[in-house]
């Protein structure tokens, strides 16, 4: 894609007014013109929220497309989007939502209940392989059309009652429900643009190139220069565009938070995605620093198709020989807590079993599985996308299971897109991974690692899993639907295809100048009501 003029001649005003003694930061231009600077880790490897499974991704797209409904940015409540009204049946399983009159398309097309229903076969189409189909499972006869079982569509419980009526019926009750639907995955895709460039479950087309792109949310993409940069633009389109106060939102792929934080200290951020944690004690007093616990959790996968990690003895000695307290309290240095399973607790969730740590338990199950302090131990090799702070933990781990277990293992780190690539196609052997609640259910975590979920990449199955976690996505009572994802989880967290380590706390740098930015614990990005006020530093 050829550089964006438009951002070269931001760049060459910068410059000639700090050439001419005024020193004016990107920032404070931006200030001035509504015009947002926010670090986002890497570039983005695509923009169709149907196949994106990055955060990365994900904050993009949420600025781009809007679903039926969204959730307030405190209270994580669910608030009308595209949807301004919904009923409910009795029984919990059909549900109607009205679409706005004035619900357009970036290109002016009306945006019609039919847009959702085709939206969504193209998620379930087999075809695609979009990692989140298991998610539109919730549909009647979502699982049957995706495996093949039926081929009609019209026998899945999504239909265009009337042009902007959308009715769904689901295969049983599922209270995460209305939760769900502002993940990326449910959001409508303009099928005539993407029939235009390409097949209909096609990946990766030309349609999400900006001079194609036709959305349904507050902003639309003006400018994509890789590994540059990536400008939205308010969509003056948009239903409630008046409500958009930011005229664009640039998105730079900073894959370093040390690189992050001097770039926010030069005046060339809003907004730092992630402090680095060297920084945090310096920041402790100033008002830009943002520090709030997410619904989420670090861990390794493990790829349990090869040897010697399908053997459980091996990945229960891996994961009982680290100290976890010693990472949160070196490296991440965030108040993280350790986690010793998979779904961070809650009120209403907390895991009814927790793996041990354990060294000397992890020699014997070591030694029992033909490795005797480590002796004939195959170099394998972990794998972790570019960042310093996963480089840090890598080699703490590293250490650790060389003092511990007598075993070498190789680091490799990869830049953002080659690493997603690489998890898809299962070609690792360990590797870093992270998960954020896309709704605050313990499901959102447990149902990633049945068999069918494109998101497992783990090459683990468990068909008892698998049955409990049909089972909780059918029990109405809610205490023994607690149970029974504890069970669930208590199978997982035993046979390990992954090596939790803490759960996440974060901390971000936001400008003063940035009005209504809010955090939560999903992380749940929008600019809807950000702006720019001028900074009295």
């Amino acid at each position: 894609m050829k550089i964006s003029m438009k951002f070269s001649v931001l760049l060459m005003s910068v410059v000639f007014l700090v050439a001419c003694g005024e020193r004016k930061r990107l920032v404070d231009i931006g200030n001035e013109k509504q015009i947002l600077y926010i670090a986002n880790g890497a570039d983005p490897a695509d923009i169709d929220p149907q196949i994106t499974t990055g955060s990365v991704e994900h904050r993009i797209e949420g600025a781009l497309f809007e679903p039926l409904l969204t959730k307030n940015l405190t209270t994580l409540e669910i608030e009308p989007a595209l949807a301004e009204s919904w009923t409910v049946s009795e029984d919990g399983l059909v549900y109607e939502f009205k679409i706005r009159d004035n619900a357009v398309w970036s290109n002016g097309d009306n945006l019609i209940a039919e847009d959702f229903v085709q939206s969504w076969r193209r998620v379930l189409s087999a075809k695609l392989g979009s990692e989140w189909a298991t998610y539109l499972y919730v549909l009647k006869n979502g699982e049957a059309y995706h495996t093949g079982k039926i081929k009609d569509f019209s026998e899945v419980g999504v239909e265009a009652v009337s042009e902007k009526v959308l009715r769904v019926t689901l295969s049983g009750p599922t209270p995460y429900f209305l939760q769900l639907l502002d993940h990326n995955c449910m959001y409508p895709v303009h099928i005539k643009t993407i029939l235009k460039h390409g097949e209909f479950d096609e990946r990766s087309t030309p349609w999400t190139r900006p001079e194609n792109f036709v959305g349904s949310g507050p902003f639309v993409p003006v400018e994509w220069v890789p590994n540059k940069v990536f400008v939205m633009a308010k969509n003056p389109l948009y239903w409630n565009h008046e409500r958009i106060k930011l005229s664009e939102v640039h998105v730079l792929p900073v894959e370093g938070t040390l690189a992050m934080e001097r770039m926010y200290r030069a005046g060339q951020l809003h907004v730092v995605e992630k402090l680095p944690p060297a920084k945090i004690a310096s920041y402790k007093n100033d008002p830009a620093l943002h520090s709030f616990p997410l619904y989420g959790t670090y861990f390794y996968r493990f790829n349990t198709t090869i040897k010697p990690l399908n053997d459980v003895r091996v990945r229960q000695a891996l994961s009982y020989a680290i100290d976890r307290g010693q990472i949160t309290k070196t490296i991440s240095r965030g108040g993280e807590p350790v986690m010793r399973s998979l779904v961070p607790i809650t009120p209403a969730y907390k895991p009814s079993y927790q793996f041990p740590e354990d060294i000397a338990l992890a020699q014997k199950l070591l030694a029992e599985a033909g490795f005797p302090e480590g002796k004939g131990f195959p170099k394998l090799t972990l794998t972790y996308n570019t960042l310093d702070e996963h480089q840090k933990i890598a080699v703490a781990i590293q250490q650790m299971w060389k003092k511990n277990l007598g075993i070498d293992i190789h680091l490799q780190n990869q830049e953002w897109k080659v690493f997603l690539a690489n998890q898809h196609q299962m070609n690792y052997e360990i590797s870093r991974a992270s998960w954020i609640g896309d709704y605050v259910d313990p499901n959102t975590f447990l149902e990633i690692f049945i068999a069918s979920s494109g998101n497992n990449e783990t090459g683990w199955s468990s068909a008892e899993y698998d049955d409990l976690i049909r089972a909780a996505s059918l029990e109405k009572d809610l205490d023994a639907r607690v149970k029974i994802m504890q069970e669930a989880e208590k199978i997982l967290m035993t046979e390990l295809p992954i090596m939790p380590i803490y759960g996440y706390s974060w901390n971000r740098l936001v400008s003063p100048s940035v009005k209504n930015w809010q955090d939560n614990v999903q992380d749940y990005f929008s600019f809807t009501d950000v702006y720019l006020a001028q900074d009295k530093k």
